[in-house]
């Protein structure tokens, strides 16, 4: 038997404070070798952090990295331990994303990435070139001040694995997993039974299986002990990255992380029998026969064991059942983590947040709740960087510190209900219920005199009074008296932000947390700096429909019992006033529903659908229900609303990316924000389409089950 132990990690980095990320690094060195662990694994640029962007682009990033790297091969951290270090490295005039591998005081190679991500989230083309010499390792001079405190002017530097005397090891980085041809392919037919891939993988929902699916194939069929490494947390921008650092080994997962989790290090360990690799390649004969006419891969000799002999002291690994977390728990645990982070290194000392009584600005009340929940749950656990964190932000003195989430959030939550003469009496008593169960510090306030005053303001610089439509105004008057008092609730949640920490004797600010989801975003169904224009929103990337269940689930499991209330109530604005005969709600203002955005939004970004292969996409989909006429009007409307509102993304709050189909216009939808919303030839080719398809058939017209609704009606929430 040749028994290895290894150990890869979360690590909750933060782009640019170096500080922080080697401390991490030092943390998980000092736990992999407590373990008896002789290879550590950790996440792609985790020297630098993963989320530094165009900061990459400096000089200064790339000495830092070095300086931190040589801190670590002047003490005794990579004694006797294999350690593969992410960072930048310039070669010649490119720069390259490398894991930077070390031994015993030594490098021993450093290999560039091959395949950069580049699409969705990522711009790794922006700040990284791709390595392409794979025919052999290249000599690379270190820096001066690097070889003359290590004693050692050049390495190998390219695409290779190292081979020891008892194993061969080699680093696949993150998206080099998910190629057509991963170089673990030929790697494991050159005989390297250890693969490393250190990883920046973010947090999407229902996005953890294909990951874990890939990590299981790549050994399934070929053989070999897989470890992943991953960031875990906020680095400084609208990703999370989800950890779940695991080991896999001949297909079966011996070693898992956590996916969610407010701990800055976590170190994952397990212990493999390599000739449980060997065994299975040898008995594989298509292996054998491939492996036999191989291309060859470049390699190091590094004379040093890795291995131990066969020990009844140690045991193996065993396969695991994988841990998966329901969607739900995933909107709770994932931006609930995100907003942690966020708060502590942001200097703020809490969040604000207008709480409407609706789904959206309860769904983050809700996750704001998960996260004081995740605090005290860690403190109590015995985690004293979150016990140190929460009591600088909660303000606790003569060492006090969170024993129970509700009084927790009585110190740093802070909502407010922001009512007018539109407002119900169920939502007011809604909005107090969700608050008291949460903890929160609740205020209720009536904008009514503000708004009285700006229209006073207005009629006496005009002479006119705008009047709502249910009452004889016309559709610009309905839409001004709306988006007034949304600004209004959005300058008096920025006031209240700045200003109540003084009024509590607190330091710092408060974040002001926004509220509208992904499909509203789409839609544009939004004020442009209304209360939803914030510092930053945990929903901004979820669907209504999620939230919907995220509520139900939230009710259940979390405590917050007046959630399933909110869910059960139908989405409504409340900027227009409620007479007997007619309640404003969302999907009529919008005139299509929540499911039937979701559906628009998943062909636009996730299948890449203009107008006319939408409308062919929903031929097939709802033609059963509805004419192609229908689907036609429908298409157009949604393209109509979509186009006119897309300026809106372009100051949208900073969201969680937690969704495939997010209009965020500022790093992950790139699209133009001015358009010609007739869409004149593609609105005159679905027209072609229709005549040909409708020519000779009577086409059925019931409701296609998703709700479908008029058409025409107005979008209180367009303007500008």
């Amino acid at each position: 038997m040749r028994l290895l132990k290894v150990a890869t990690c979360n690590l909750n980095q933060w782009a640019m404070d170096f500080d922080c990320n080697l401390k991490n690094i030092k943390e998980s060195i000092t736990r992999a070798k407590q373990a008896g662990a002789v290879i550590r694994l950790g996440p792609e640029l985790e020297i630098t952090g993963y989320g530094c962007e165009d900061h990459f682009l400096e000089l200064d990033t790339v000495a830092h990295a070095w300086e931190c790297l040589k801190e670590l091969l002047l003490g005794d951290w990579t004694d006797d331990m294999l350690c593969s270090f992410g960072m930048p490295v310039i070669k010649g005039s490119e720069r390259y994303n490398c894991q930077v591998l070390c031994l015993n005081r030594k490098i021993i190679m450093i290999r560039p990435k091959l395949w950069l991500a580049n699409d969705g989230n990522y711009r790794e083309l922006r700040w990284f070139t791709a390595w392409k010499q794979n025919d052999q390792l290249e000599e690379y001079q270190l820096p001066s001040d690097i070889y003359e405190a290590l004693v050692q002017k050049t390495v190998p530097f390219g695409y290779g694995f190292m081979q020891f005397i008892d194993t061969a090891v080699a680093a696949e980085v993150c998206e080099e997993l998910f190629t057509p041809i991963p170089p673990h392919t030929e790697l494991a037919l050159n005989g390297v039974e250890v693969f490393m891939n250190a990883s920046g993988s973010h947090h999407q929902l229902r996005k953890l299986d294909l990951r874990m699916r890939a990590f299981i194939g790549a050994t399934h069929t070929r053989g070999g002990v897989y470890m992943y490494s991953n960031h875990q947390g906020c680095d400084g921008g609208r990703l999370y990255y989800d950890g779940c650092a695991c080991i896999v080994v001949n297909g079966d997962v011996v070693a898992q992380g956590s996916q969610f989790s407010l701990k800055d290090v976590e170190v994952v360990v397990a212990q493999i029998d390599l000739d449980a690799v060997a065994s299975l390649r040898g008995s594989i004969s298509s292996f054998q026969e491939q492996a036999s006419c191989k291309q060859h891969v470049s390699s190091v000799n590094v004379p040093y064991k890795l291995c131990k002999p066969f020990n009844l002291q140690m045991s193996l690994s065993s396969p695991l059942k994988i841990s998966y977390h329901s969607p739900e728990e995933e909107i709770a645990f994932g931006p609930g983590c995100w907003l942690w982070d966020y708060l502590r290194r942001s200097g703020a000392s809490g969040f604000l947040l207008p709480l409407s009584g609706g789904a959206d600005s309860s769904s983050v009340a809700g996750i704001v709740g998960c996260m004081c929940q995740l605090v005290v749950k860690e403190i109590e656990n015995g985690d004293e960087q979150v016990k140190s964190d929460a009591i600088r932000i909660g303000n606790y003195t003569d060492g006090q510190f969170p024993t129970d989430s509700k009084e927790f959030a009585k110190r740093i939550f802070y909502t407010v209900f922001m009512g007018s003469e539109n407002s119900s009496d169920a939502t007011r008593a809604r909005a107090k219920m969700l608050a008291d169960e949460i903890g929160s510090w609740h205020l209720d306030v009536s904008i009514d005199t503000v708004v009285s005053a700006f229209l006073s303001l207005f009629q006496t610089l005009t002479g006119k009074r705008p009047r709502y439509k249910v009452d004889g105004g016309s559709n610009i008057e309905n839409l001004g008296l709306q988006n007034v008092q949304a600004r209004i609730r959005m300058v008096l949640a920025f006031m209240l932000a700045s200003l109540l920490p003084w009024v509590h004797s607190k330091p710092g600010f408060y974040l002001v947390l926004g509220s509208s989801n992904v499909d509203e975003g789409l839609r544009g169904y939004l004020t442009k700096y209304d209360c939803s224009s914030a510092d930053i929103n945990p929903i901004g990337s979820i669907s209504k429909q999620d939230l919907r269940m995220f509520l139900k689930w939230t009710a259940t499991h979390l405590g917050f019992s007046s959630l399933a209330e909110i869910e059960a109530a139908p989405p409504t604005a409340e900027l227009e006033p409620i007479r007997s005969n007619y309640s404003q709600l969302d999907e009529v203002d919008m005139g299509m529903t929540y499911d039937e955005l979701s559906v628009y939004g998943r062909l636009r970004k996730i299948f890449r659908c203009g107008p006319v292969s939408m409308f062919k996409n929903l031929c097939f989909g709802w033609g059963s229900k509805l004419s192609p006429s229908e689907v036609a009007d429908k298409v157009k409307h949604f393209f109509k609303y979509y186009s006119i509102n897309r300026h809106k993304m372009t100051v949208i709050t900073p969201s969680y990316h937690a969704e495939s189909y997010s209009p965020e216009d500022n790093r992950f939808d790139l699209r133009q924000f001015l358009y010609n919303s007739r869409w004149p030839y593609q609105f005159r080719k679905i027209d072609e389409l229709v005549n040909e398809l409708s020519v000779g058939k009577d086409a059925p017209k019931s409701s296609n089950g998703v709700g479908v609704v008029a058409a025409g009606s107005a979008d209180p929430k367009a303007g500008l």
